[in-house]
């Protein structure tokens, strides 16, 4: 009789133990082990735990290919969470590990593989070929494309998060962390229009200050003391939520006919607008997506919305600032360019209508649709056609995950029918998939690398650009980590091009997830390892450090609601003469509005509990020791680029910490 070390670990969120009856078979290359109940005297499988046992083979199996786990219930049905097994042989030999990270739900069996990652080439057993095959199968049944809406994404099959299967939902703790964060929020919420609305009307700029309770941050009492300034509403072009619009402006629009004489009073002595341009120092942010796009109706009263484009000057001494604004695309008398040099209110309007414009291009397409909608589909993708046990499979799973529940989240509370986005941002409804399909229409893989972006923008000389900088960091950093992990397992092209499983997976991810995308220039398969690291390193950048960019900051950019309004109740002012105090809080989100906005994006923005940051891997879906040698190269360009960016920024009035390896998720979890 040959006896087996074996230990069983068990999961540590809430309810990951149980107390049904848990059975183990070893199935070995010449055969398979006893059946064997665990259960050692006391409690097994408690929350936590890594419990041994002994199973015994009435003969020696060979290598240990598969364990299989039973779960039986025993009174009432008790999911399980395992997180591994490790199978030591007769004689004290080393140990082998196989990962499991999945719930074992009611009366069920699952087999798992030893960790090596492994590509299908690299299995030559019947037995392992087979269970390859048969874990594609049960995943493609569980997990299955939908089109939400029409020209964007296609997304996961499942009305609501309740329809996910218990491996991709939030943890109990997360799942409980978020819902009664946003009761909070919304507690407050009432609060403060409750405690508003017994005060004085809603008449000045200073009223806003009364919605600064609990929930405020550094950043955003900066943005109530500096919101007005020039030279702040340049910066947050660079460094605030939507840092990608900006773009280097060599020639003037056709729909944009400023002077040089216009704007002459904001260069620098001795200079023009031509020379400027010439230079590379004159810069656009141009709105013109925004056109068309239908408004949404809150309580009976129309909102509005703009298409601005906004002229920026990279000054020698105040640094970027803005100095020609046009609120709509089409010039003429009844749609003025503002200048710094306008009555102070007209061009403090014309600033609001750009970062209201603002709100809707970072919420609904740098946030949403660029990282959120991107990264669902290298998710959905991953679990339909690569099996766990495969290299590609291993180094996404910790960077995938929680993503389909909180977008199945978002798509139910925020931005359905009934949803917040509908309550109280100007293009919720209707709107906000229409803006969606116009971004879908021109995104671009390109424009997924930061290199090709700032390329494309021309936005590679702008100082004091710390999204750029601290972005092309962690690119270098995840592309390096990335391309490591992959020649591990891929030595040559040929390796590449030959895996039928990678080749299905691009192809899903390319014909199903980015269907009729005419721009996006991503082929239907993989000719070399060059096209794959960089493939990879769009998936797990997107899902984490850009991610961060446009996530993390809502909060600190919104919570000062003029700063960057959700909504406009009135439209843009076409006299600059007639804007008064009285027409741009009449302009402005009202009680509620502000309320709302600022609820949401705390909730939104604020740093999760439960965050694994980038890097760290809680899960060893890798057990070899090369495997391991390049994640710890990895954790260590991480820690010399927390040092670089947290050197920088001492002193600093306005510090730049959204992009610090600490403060980002490995994965999309809010």
């Amino acid at each position: 009789m040959e006896e087996y070390n074996v230990t069983v670990a068990t999961g540590t969120s809430e309810y990951s133990g149980t107390n049904n009856y848990i059975y183990i078979t070893l199935v070995g290359e010449k055969g398979d082990s006893e059946r064997t109940t665990l259960d050692n005297p006391g409690l097994d499988f408690c929350r936590g735990a890594v419990d041994e046992y002994k199973v015994c083979s009435p003969a020696p199996l060979g290598r240990v290919l598969l364990v299989r786990l039973e779960k039986q219930r025993y009174w009432v049905e008790d999911n399980w969470f395992c997180l591994y097994v490790t199978v030591a042989p007769p004689g004290g030999g080393t140990a082998l590990t196989f990962p499991c990270y999945r719930w074992l739900i009611g009366d069920v069996k699952v087999e798992l593989r030893e960790g090596t990652a492994m590509r299908l080439s690299d299995d030559t057993s019947p037995q392992l070929l087979a269970h390859r095959k048969a874990e594609l199968q049960e995943r493609q049944a569980l997990y299955r494309w939908i089109a939400w809406a029409p020209g964007i994404p296609k997304c996961i099959e499942a009305k609501t998060e309740a329809d996910l299967h218990q491996d991709v939902r939030f943890d109990n703790e997360k799942r409980s962390d978020f819902e009664s964060s946003l009761h909070y929020a919304l507690l407050e919420l009432s609060l403060k229009k409750l405690a508003i609305r017994f005060g004085k009307s809603w008449d000045n700029l200073e009223d806003f200050k009364r919605c600064f309770w609990k929930l405020r941050s550094p950043i955003s009492e900066y943005c109530m003391e500096h919101w007005k300034e020039d030279s702040f509403f340049g910066y947050q072009c660079l460094n605030g939520s939507n840092p990608r619009m900006i773009q280097r402006c060599k020639k003037l629009p056709g729909n944009f006919p400023v002077s040089g004489d216009m704007v002459q009073g904001s260069l620098a002595p001795r200079t023009t607008l031509e020379k400027e341009l010439k230079a590379g120092n004159i810069y656009l942010v141009d709105y013109a997506i925004m056109d068309g796009v239908p408004t949404n109706v809150i309580r009976g009263k129309p909102q509005y919305i703009a298409a601005p484009l906004c002229l920026l000057y990279e000054h020698p001494d105040q640094g970027l600032i803005p100095i020609a604004i046009q609120l709509g695309q089409t010039p003429g008398l009844d749609t003025p360019i503002f200048l710094p040099k306008n009555p102070p209110l007209a061009w403090l309007l014309a600033k609001i209508w750009v970062r209201h414009s603002e709100f809707q291009v970072f919420q609904l397409l740098s946030h949403l649709l660029r990282t959120h909608l991107v990264v669902e589909v290298f998710c959905v993708s991953t679990l339909r056609q690569l099996p766990a046990v495969h290299p590609v499979y291993k180094l996404l799973a910790p960077h995938l995950r929680y993503t389909l529940e909180i977008n199945c989240r978002g798509r139910t509370q925020l931005l359905s029918a009934d949803g917040i986005f509908k309550r109280v941002v100007s293009t919720g409804g209707e709107g906000l998939l229409i803006l969606a399909q116009n971004e879908y229409k021109v995104l671009t893989y390109r424009s997924l690398q930061p290199y090709q972006d700032f390329q494309q923008r021309g936005a590679t000389k702008l100082r004091n650009y710390f999204y750029r900088e601290y972005s092309l960091m962690l690119w270098d950093a995840i592309h390096s980590f990335v391309s490591g992990m992959v020649s591990l397992y891929y030595h040559y092209d040929s390796d590449v091009v030959e895996d039928t499983e990678l080749q299905a997976w691009i192809k899903d991810i390319a014909e199903e997830g980015f269907v009729d995308v005419p721009r996006f220039g991503l082929a239907r398969e993989l000719h070399n390892k060059t096209e794959l690291i960089t493939l990879l390193s769009v998936a797990i950048f997107t899902s984490s450090a850009q991610h961060a960019a446009t996530n993390n900051g809502q909060f600190d950019w919104c919570a000062w609601v003029p700063n960057t309004p959700c909504t406009m109740r009135h439209p843009p002012p076409t006299d600059k003469d007639a804007v008064t105090m009285e027409m741009i809080m009449d302009t402005l989100p009202d009680v509620s509005q502000t309320c709302l906005e600022m609820a949401i994006t705390w909730h939104l923005g604020r740093p999760q509990p439960d965050a694994i940051p980038l890097g760290q891997y809680r899960e060893q879906y890798f057990t070899e020791s090369q495997a391991q040698e390049v994640i710890d190269k990895f954790k260590q360009e991480l820690k010399e680029i927390e040092e670089h960016i947290l050197t920088q920024n001492e002193g600093l009035e306005l510090p730049y910490l959204f992009l610090l390896p600490s403060r980002i998720e490995n994965s999309i979890t809010i």
